[in-house]
């Protein structure tokens, strides 16, 4: 039987403030400019952290969703109805 050390108070609040981090970007209602608000960190750090952190399909998949929020954000801040994804012409 291996006996494990136990973390240190300085690692269990890094593993918590990293996983908060992760929780942040995860959710749908929390903006790269917020996390960077209250974390100090960019959000090229926050997609490092993640790809680092995240297997290669959550990461991957992370991506995809977020890029498609942040167009249809834009879209809406612009005034433009936005576009279903029926009504691309690579989906006809």
């Amino acid at each position: 039987m291996a006996v494990g050390r136990a973390k240190s108070s300085k690692t269990q609040s890094l593993d918590a403030a990293l996983g908060e981090v992760i929780q942040m970007a995860l959710s749908d209602h929390v903006s790269f400019e917020q996390i960077q608000l209250q974390t100090g960190l960019s959000a090229d750090q926050v997609k490092a952290l993640m790809r680092r952190e995240l297997k290669r399909g959550s990461y991957v998949a992370w991506r995809k969703r977020v890029r498609e929020f942040s167009e249809r954000r834009g879209a809406y801040k612009r005034g433009v109805a936005q576009v279903s994804p029926y009504d691309r012409p690579s989906c006809r």
